[in-house]
C-alpha cells in the first residue's frame, strides 16, 4: 500500500516544475543515504573489485554474429 501511495504522490509532483524539483531533491536525500548506510559513495567504488558472481555481466559474446573471413 506504501508504494502505491508513493506512485500516485510522485505522479501528482511531476505534472509541476516545483513538484520536479522536490523530486529531484528527494531522490538525491535517499541517495545519500543508501550511500552512508552502505559504508562508501557509489561514485567512488572502482569497478572490477567485487568478487565475480554466477549473474555478473562479462560482456558481448559472440554467438549469434557472424564471422567475415577476409582474404
Amino acid at each position: 500500500m506504501k508504494r502505491i501511495l508513493e506512485l500516485i504522490l510522485a505522479r501528482r509532483l511531476a505534472r509541476t516544475p516545483l513538484g520536479l524539483v522536490l523530486l529531484g531533491i528527494g531522490w538525491w536525500i535517499i541517495r545519500k543515504r543508501r550511500a552512508d548506510r552502505a559504508g562508501r559513495v557509489p561514485e567512488l567504488r572502482e569497478p572490477g573489485r567485487e568478487p565475480r558472481g554466477p549473474h555478473m555481466w562479462q560482456g558481448p559474446s559472440d554467438r549469434g554474429r557472424r564471422r567475415t573471413r577476409v582474404g
